[in-house]
């Protein structure tokens, strides 16, 4: 029996899951390694929800050191089958204020030392990528958004940078110039991973200022800062409760069969050590005898 059905990961902020009973932590091994903490298992709002520090409690791990495929296939292994992911952002846009939502739909990659692929190893797949956020579970965020009173914007890119360094000036007006909303530093990896791993993903982008394009850049301080992700971390608890209540109790779109038309290696050609450690990926489509 599955320990979870919905996955939450937590990102710069929110480092719990309020509201979170029958409390369990689970440590999950993964033919990745390690993920990047215990996965707090409980039920929220009557659902089996697994909670997920993404840069470890204490906020210990870097992005370009997050163990993305661990955390994803952790989830896999649970039993979870939607992730909402919430992180901090910068805006890239005056609309997009500090306290706001952004529910992004499509990314831009900005990324140079991340795995992002479940795959390799004698096996290759091509997954579809071109809307890379389940519309479905988008919508049941926009609207949990609307009804405890958080202003959530569905629609709009992430750029998905490198990091740890933020953008120079000059990095930041040619991503306004590209149109570009948000900008952060960890979600466009999980996103392939959870649809390679026919999981339905969406982010909750929470502003929490402005990007350094922004003229009052400058002027802001890291207490206003930090009072700023302190509110959007309270406000992120409201509106993921009422997603959780909210969602619907069957998947209705096409995420759970990401991999149907993939997968493009021949199954006899695969090794055995890539069958098995894909098994929880690829066991629907791969029989173990390589048929």
């Amino acid at each position: 029996m599955a320990l979870a059905e919905i996955g939450i990961i937590g990102g710069s902020g929110l480092y719990a899951m309020p509201g979170l009973t029958k409390v369990k932590e689970v440590r999950v091994k993964t033919p990745f390694g390690a993920p990047s903490d215990a996965f707090v298992c409980g039920m929220l709002e009557g659902r089996k929800v697994a909670f997920l520090a993404r840069h470890g409690r204490g906020h210990r791990i870097l992005p370009s050191e997050l163990n993305f495929r661990a955390n994803i296939h952790g989830f896999k292994q649970l039993g979870v089958e939607r992730i909402v992911s919430v992180s901090a952002v910068g805006s890239l846009k005056e609309e997009h204020k500090p306290l706001d939502f952004v529910i992004p739909d499509q990314f831009f990659d900005r990324t140079r030392h991340r795995v992002d692929t479940f795959f390799g190893g004698g096996v290759v797949a091509h997954i579809a990528f071109a809307d890379p956020v389940c519309s479905e579970l988008a919508g049941v965020v926009e609207a949990a958004c609307e009804r405890v009173g958080v202003t959530g914007r569905h629609g709009g890119t992430y750029l998905c940078m490198e990091g740890p360094q933020f953008s120079t000036r000059a990095e930041s007006n040619v991503y306004r110039g590209l149109g570009m909303d948000v900008i952060g530093m960890t979600n466009l990896q999980e996103a392939k991973l959870a649809r390679e791993a026919e999981l339905c993903y969406v982010t909750v982008a929470m502003v929490t200022d402005y990007d350094c394009w922004h003229p009052h850049h400058d002027s802001v301080t890291v207490d206003q800062i930090v009072a700023v992700l302190m509110k959007n971390a309270e406000n992120a608890a409201k509106v993921l409760r009422e997603t959780v209540s909210a969602m619907p109790q069957q998947r209705s779109c096409k995420c759970g069969s990401a991999l149907a038309h993939a997968i493009m290696t021949d199954p006899k050609k695969i090794p055995a050590t890539a069958r098995k450690k894909l098994k929880l990926i690829i066991g629907k489509y791969v029989k173990s005898s390589g048929r």
